[in-house]
């Protein structure tokens, strides 16, 4: 235990700050008697919300300043949406503790249709998500896609006055907010597969710092960590970043996982499908294959599109 409060590091969003409460809770259940103190940090990503993340630098924009902070010692974990999270992360850094994981799926907004079958050809849907804007072109390419940032209250604001005819947003994210009503309707994975780690939310500390990762040990569970790291390597094995669309999801039943990836052309011209199982022992060299294959599967094409 430690004979201070422990700092938790989270950026200001309402969601983000939801998420963190949860987490928080959890761990102060898990742990009686233990101080928290909430700290908020912006983000470039917050910062910047008149451009797409692939042309600002990425994902990693929603955790930069968040590791600089644990690097300081300016607080002992971060809290992270999982599907935000870098391939890669910095030495002396580790994502100690995923929890369980939250409904996967997207959400369709609008005020016009429950789904993409019901929009009138050529209508607006807002998303500034690569994987997303790919899916909906590949299923319906008479569609355009606007760029739409923001937090989940700002993009519902913005549909709300017209500057789309619909949006996706994570239905975990609305759910944390509760704001699920909002939904026209859940899609399933068949019709939008989630990216990579979508639902799942994470808590990052340093490396050595024992004493907080005993603190997390009681509140990680296993299977989501499990299914996430399945992802995120089939995610590494693509060099994937937010300038490339790709969508996965894990499922484990007993002690089998079953992976399904795709890879896609942001104008969803083009995609590639893998599927894979085994047992959930093999979970890392599944989605290492199941990448390997995607990215042999779309050759030259693919390699292209990263330059």
């Amino acid at each position: 235990m430690l004979n201070r409060p422990l700092r938790i590091g989270t950026r200001g969003s309402p969601m983000a700050l939801a998420q963190t409460g949860m987490v928080r809770d959890r761990i102060v259940a898990a742990n009686p008697g233990l101080e928290t103190e909430i700290v908020v940090i912006t983000t470039v990503a917050d910062k910047v919300l008149d451009r797409p993340l692939s042309e600002i630098g990425g994902k990693g924009l929603f955790t930069k300043e968040l590791e600089q902070a644990l690097f300081a010692d300016a607080v002992d974990v971060a809290v992270h949406s999982m599907k935000d999270v870098e391939t890669w992360l910095p030495d002396g850094l580790v994502i100690a503790c995923i929890l369980e994981r939250d409904d996967p799926r997207d959400a369709f907004l609008s005020p016009h249709a429950d789904g993409f079958a019901g929009l009138k050809p050529g209508a607006r849907v807002g998303t500034s998500s690569l994987r997303r804007g790919a899916q909906v072109l590949m299923r319906r390419p008479d569609l355009q896609i606007v760029p739409l940032r923001g937090n989940a209250n700002t993009r519902m604001r913005k549909l709300e006055a017209g500057e789309c005819d619909a949006t996706l947003l994570a239905i975990a994210g609305l759910q944390r907010l509760g704001l699920e009503g909002m939904a026209r309707s859940i899609l399933e994975t068949d019709d939008m597969l989630p990216a990579v780690a979508q639902g799942a939310l994470g808590i990052e500390c340093r490396t050595d710092d024992e004493a907080v990762r005993a603190l997390l040990a009681p509140v990680a569970c296993a299977r989501t960590t499990v299914a996430v790291g399945c992802e995120r390597a089939l995610l590494a094995e693509l060099d994937g970043s937010c300038r490339t669309p790709i969508a996965a999801l894990a499922r484990i039943d007993g002690d089998r996982l079953q992976l399904d990836g795709l890879l896609f052309l942001p104008d969803g011209s083009r995609h590639w499908a893998v599927a894979r199982s085994g047992s959930v022992a093999d979970a890392d060299a599944i989605g290492r294959e199941a990448g390997a294959a995607l990215k042999a599967a779309a050759g030259e094409t693919y390699t292209q599109h990263l330059q």
